[in-house]
């Protein structure tokens, strides 16, 4: 058992302590605010103050921990042997030269994306404006190396103490944001989408969509007997998020009472898990998760209590707040960013989300991803060879740090189609590396 003294405990320094201990080292530990017991204590003892008190392993805190308020703080940036560190301290007696639980909360909280900033067009907080990208250790899940750096200095003085190293482990997440090109969108939508693609010159498509209405072609979205293949060949850890609700600007789906799709999802939840994938509305709209959700449950028979926003349409702490009011959500995999890859919160492992503005540790279960098809082709302009390496990467960076490595594909990105052709490929080396 490790004790650790602090002067104060805080909700933010409780939620880093059992984020970094318990769940990131397995650590067992408890904490005294009692300088006396502290002191007469004779097992491992680890002090997080400004000055040390006996002859313990001692962390310099700066003030962000003890903390209630939100404001622009200096993170004292700097790099050693190649890796970024924050909040900087000079303390000779520390056994780390920055404030390492204090790194470790700023990111994970995700501390900068609730001061001002400039949104995208959609709203959101954009990857360019973090700190992780300014600095460029964006693709680095620093947090994980922190923590391994702060357990491999614990136990080598106090070796007598226990922690278990996680196992690295995939998630290879589909969205699902149109089951289908042409199929299930009834005659007004094909027959406006054909005469669009007439007027614009574009006959092959033209000629694609009549093929895949009389049944002569396989609709080019309908890729989900070849992913089936795939997570059944790998045995691969799958969830498919489904858009659920109804048309819009930039929520395309089918139509979530059409017996077709209906029978889809049933199907590939013989397969994966599934989860909700609530519309790009649903942020300005929050009553239409819960309803979308409602839905989605009605057609498995089963509760729906994973999500990723569509788009990625959403902001702290609002978005998160919506899902929890569903009272039916307890994890969400929205937590990366759409025009680049990397580790939008720096870590490669699950955590609680933490309300910064509440100041409080909530029960939902945030799932970072690293990388999502459309941020490599569209937002990195890269070809497929290209993408594949900087997957490889982000890849080895997780293994590396025994995380979670979850990816994001769709299934119009496996089609092996038009703008897509080529990735097929990708994703069956990405699987099976």
């Amino acid at each position: 058992m490790l004790l650790i003294y602090v002067d104060k405990l805080t909700n933010r320094l409780g939620y880093t302590l059992n984020l970094v201990f318990k769940e990131m080292m397995s650590i067992k530990y408890s904490i005294t605010i009692d300088k006396e017991y502290f002191t007469q204590y004779d097992g491992p003892k680890l002090s997080y103050s400004t000055q040390p008190i006996t002859n313990e392993l001692f962390i310099f805190s700066t003030p962000l921990l003890f903390q209630t308020i939100i404001e622009m703080v200096e993170v004292n940036y700097f790099e050693k042997d190649k890796i970024p560190y924050l909040f900087k301290v000079y303390s000779k007696e520390s056994i780390c030269d920055y404030d390492v639980l204090a790194a470790c909360f700023y990111m994970v909280s995700r501390y900068e994306e609730y001061l001002p900033y400039v949104k995208d067009m959609h709203c959101r907080f954009k990857a360019e404006d973090s700190l992780g990208f300014k600095k460029g250790f964006l693709m680095k899940p620093v947090v994980n190396i922190w923590v391994n750096e702060l357990r491999n200095k614990i136990l080598k003085h106090y070796p007598e103490l226990t922690s278990q190293h996680p196992k690295y482990s995939f998630i290879n997440t589909i969205d699902i944001d149109s089951a289908y090109s042409y199929k299930c969108k009834g005659f007004t939508r094909n027959t406006l989408g054909f005469f669009r693609d007439l007027l614009k010159g574009k006959i092959d498509l033209c000629l694609e969509r009549l093929k895949v209405l009389f049944k002569i072609e396989k609709d080019p979205y309908d890729t989900f007997e070849y992913i089936i293949t795939l997570i059944e060949k790998f045995k691969v850890n799958t969830i498919f998020f489904v858009l659920y609700g109804n048309y819009g600007k930039y929520d395309k789906n089918i139509n979530p009472y059409n017996n077709k799709f209906r029978r889809l999802i049933k199907n590939l939840c013989d397969y994966a898990k599934v989860g909700v994938h609530p519309s790009y509305d649903s942020f300005d709209y929050p009553q239409l998760i819960d309803s979308q959700v409602k839905m989605l449950e009605e057609t498995l028979h089963k509760p729906i209590k994973r999500s990723r926003y569509h788009y990625l349409h959403f902001r702290l702490p609002e978005g998160y707040r919506n899902l929890m009011a569903t009272g039916i959500v307890e994890e969400d995999f929205s937590m990366g960013f759409s025009d680049t890859i990397g580790f939008r919160a720096g870590i490669c492992n699950s955590f609680n989300f933490y309300d910064l503005a509440l100041d409080y540790e909530t029960k939902l279960r945030i799932h970072p991803f690293a990388y999502m098809d459309v941020a490599l082709k569209n937002g990195m302009k890269l070809t497929p060879q290209q993408a594949f390496v900087e997957i490889k990467k982000i890849t080895d960076e997780v293994k590396n740090v025994n995380g979670e490595m979850v990816s994001i594909w769709h299934n119009e990105s496996l089609s092996n189609k038009r703008e897509w052709l080529g990735w097929r490929a990708i994703y069956e080396k990405i699987i099976e590396y």
